[in-house]
């Protein structure tokens, strides 16, 4: 049996990057299914539960907005980070800000909001006194309190997400024409288990709902 969650997300800007854009980030059209996987992890999360996306709603107009922002261009490596951790010393294990900044482009999504429909499932690691119900009461808590982990966020650490427990979602100011469209193939989320292997799905809005259950049940594409 599953047991579920409605969350109410919104925020003045998101970019749910699309990975076949390699240099400049271009977003999807509307929120992917890890995206919203992670705000629920950020909430609530432990190693006996695991959260499944079921429908995303999209609640407003999707409008596109092009930002330029100052991003590093490089990342310590992971070589260096085995390094240091065996040398058990952080020293010279940074980078050069300034000296590696560089401004790239991103085309954003703004003044989103969305539905959230999801429901958690237990996992191996879960243990006697770990519960389903246990769990999802604990989510609720949290998200009613505004708690999390982590600050949510919108595909993008600088795009904050606000999260509020709803249990209907508010009428959809979606435009007639947007409600059911082919949004082409979505990223539904990465297998950690098979090496970090890409998911994708056929994503479709009908009357403004992207239904993730639905796509999962006919199958993933690798």
């Amino acid at each position: 049996m599953s047991f579920g969650i409605k969350l109410l997300i919104k925020g003045d800007y998101a970019c749910f990057t699309r990975p076949e854009m390699k240099v400049e980030r271009v977003s999807y059209d509307a929120m992917t299914p890890s995206a919203a996987r992670g705000i629920l992890e950020a909430i609530h999360w432990k190693p006996a539960i695991r959260w499944v996306i079921d429908r995303i709603h999209v609640l407003a107009p999707i409008r596109f907005d092009n930002i330029r922002r100052n991003e590093i261009g490089s990342k310590i490596s992971a070589v260096s980070v085995r390094s240091a951790m065996k040398a058990g010393s952080v020293q010279g294990l940074h980078l050069l800000v300034d000296e590696d900044r560089q401004q790239r482009a991103m085309m954003a999504l703004r003044h989103v909001v969305y539905g959230v429909e999801a429901h958690l499932e237990m996992t191996p690691k879960a243990g006697p006194e770990d519960t389903p119900v246990k769990h999802i009461e604990m989510a609720r808590r949290r998200a009613e309190k505004g708690q999390h982990f982590h600050q949510p966020c919108l595909g993008v650490r600088e795009f904050p997400a606000d999260v509020t427990l709803v249990e209907t979602f508010p009428e959809s100011r979606l435009p007639e024409t947007d409600r059911n469209r082919d949004l082409g193939w979505m990223l539904y989320d990465i297998d950690y288990a098979k090496g970090r292997e890409a998911q994708f799905f056929r994503a479709r809005l009908q009357d403004g709902v992207i239904d993730v259950a639905r796509a999962r049940d006919k199958g993933l594409a690798q």
